[in-house]
């Protein structure tokens, strides 16, 4: 009887947390919390008198908890300080839609930046395991493609290869934009002379305004920027001799083998061909 009353009082008794156990639970060092301090973000609810020790209680390690998944979003101390001290329902809910919103934009961010890592690493994958041919005329089957040519970009850059997805997006029409979706392909778009950037297609609202690569048979060859031009004309020769064609078209889709690097696979569509040698 007696140890039961023993243990309700001790459940009853608040518990307190030193600066370093507080760092750990949260996964902060204790300077952090010293600079929280400074700054009246997350102050200690308790000092003892003797030791000048402070200590926190559970009540400020859900605030600390708190400030590390805002920290997340990018927000400063000052905003989030700033949040904390609301006391309107509304401010709070309307701020924590829109820190929703954002944390949802960077699931995405890092969704694509990770899609970017795990294709370069196969690329390197391939070159230790010696799968992977420079130069080498070979013929594909390529199923119809669907594409949105760049009204302003003609080549891949760094600056414009990383999320050149946006690009494409905000050059549709708004009504449209969310009837699109796009592979993480891209390209360059050659007739005529002139060439633009592409991006394959998932989605769209109708054929209209884009470009249609047909199925079929295809020559291609991997290169590399430098040699390029040199491995083009090697499969213009290669068509002009072997077919006696001229190419209505020709696709250069853009190979990630780094993670700010890329090669080229040259594709020329052959179309009806009657004998093909590898």
């Amino acid at each position: 009887m007696c140890n039961t009353k023993v243990n309700r009082r001790k459940s009853k008794m608040k518990q307190y947390f030193s600066v370093g156990e507080a760092a750990q639970i949260v996964g902060l060092t204790s300077e952090t919390l010293r600079h929280y301090d400074r700054i009246d973000l997350v102050k200690p609810c308790k000092k003892d008198q003797w030791s000048g020790y402070r200590y926190y209680s559970e009540q400020e390690i859900v605030r600390l908890n708190t400030i590390q998944a805002l920290r997340c979003m990018d927000l400063s101390l000052k905003e989030i300080k700033k949040v904390l001290e609301y006391d309107n329902l509304e401010e709070i809910i309307v701020f924590l839609k829109q820190a929703e919103q954002k944390a949802n934009q960077k699931i995405e961010q890092l969704k694509y930046a990770k899609s970017k890592i795990q294709l370069a690493r196969e690329d390197y994958e391939k070159k230790q395991n010696g799968k992977q041919t420079q130069h080498e005329i070979f013929y594909q089957q390529i199923d119809e493609r669907v594409i949105l040519l760049s009204n302003s970009m003609q080549q891949p850059t760094l600056s414009n290869l990383w999320n050149y997805h946006s690009h494409f997006y905000e050059q549709t029409n708004d009504l449209q934009k969310q009837k699109y979706s796009f592979e993480d392909l891209a390209g360059i778009y050659t007739k005529d002379g002139k060439s633009s950037l592409f991006v394959v297609c998932i989605q769209y609202p109708s054929k209209k305004d884009l470009v249609v690569l047909p199925s079929g048979t295809y020559i291609c060859a991997n290169c590399s920027e430098e040699d390029r031009e040199d491995i083009l004309k090697k499969l213009l020769n290669t068509i002009k001799q072997k077919y006696e064609k001229e190419p209505e078209f020709i696709v250069q889709m853009v190979v990630i083998t780094g993670i700010l690097q890329w090669n080229y696979q040259i594709q020329i569509f052959l179309g009806e061909v009657e004998e093909i040698d590898d």
